[in-house]
């Protein structure tokens, strides 16, 4: 994996190798919880911090883990780091983390973050699993964002409600709200989840097909040009 460079490391996180978009993994928590853009956010972050702590602390003591012990030591890694960060929140973000509930100590169980500490930390040095778990945890917490995001604005007419649940008081002013929209109760509800989610992997896939078509007439045409040259 060494000639893999880091801006395919950071270009694979955030869109090749999306984790929610492409791998499919974490899915439980990313349609539960993505009801509002702050909720979406505030996991994501968590999951991020989880993913970034796991994959370096992984990537420093591949060389002294034996096999046979590989993987429940990396899921102790893990389940330390989640139950400092979710500490943290309780103590600082109290209102969020009542909110998240179960879904923040369930981070020890999401797919991605064991995927990364199996699959790259435990082979790779310790800046590319840190470049690796930055950008895969930013790409997933970009769909919880974004999912988050579209189902509250077309569940209830806001964006960034409750934005001072993570920003302080001084947030309470970003809130975005339509006047005399009554909302589709269905974007809030687990439907509203899996049906977001589908939109954005339709997305995701029309543009890697006009991106894919549009490289195959750049080949073709400098080939033309080639044969022409000739």
């Amino acid at each position: 994996m060494s000639d893999i460079t880091y801006r395919n490391l950071i270009v694979d996180g955030l869109w090749h190798n999306n984790q929610a978009l492409v791998a499919l993994l974490g899915l439980c928590p990313l349609l539960a919880v993505s009801n509002t853009a702050i909720n979406g956010l505030g996991l994501g972050l968590a999951t991020t911090a989880v993913l970034v702590a796991s994959n370096t602390t992984v990537s420093l003591i591949r060389n002294f883990v034996r096999p046979e012990v590989r993987l429940p030591v990396f899921v102790l890694v893990i389940a330390s780091f989640v139950t400092a960060i979710e500490l943290g929140m309780n103590a600082y973000f109290h209102e969020l983390h009542k909110i998240l509930g179960i879904f923040i100590p369930l981070i020890v169980t999401n797919c991605t973050i064991i995927g990364r500490a199996e699959a790259f930390a435990s082979k790779n040095n310790l800046r590319r699993s840190l470049v690796d778990g930055i950008s895969i945890g930013i790409g997933f917490t970009l769909v919880l964002l974004i999912l988050g995001g579209m189902r509250e604005l077309v569940g209830q007419g806001t964006l960034f409600d409750q934005a001072h649940l993570m920003f302080g008081e001084a947030a309470r002013g970003f809130t975005l709200k339509i006047e005399n929209f009554r909302g589709m109760l269905v974007a809030i509800l687990p439907p509203g989840a899996f049906i977001g989610l589908g939109l954005l992997i339709m997305v995701k896939n029309l543009i890697d097909k006009r991106l894919a078509v549009r490289a195959m007439a750049k080949t073709d045409y400098a080939e033309e040009m080639r044969g022409l040259a000739s």
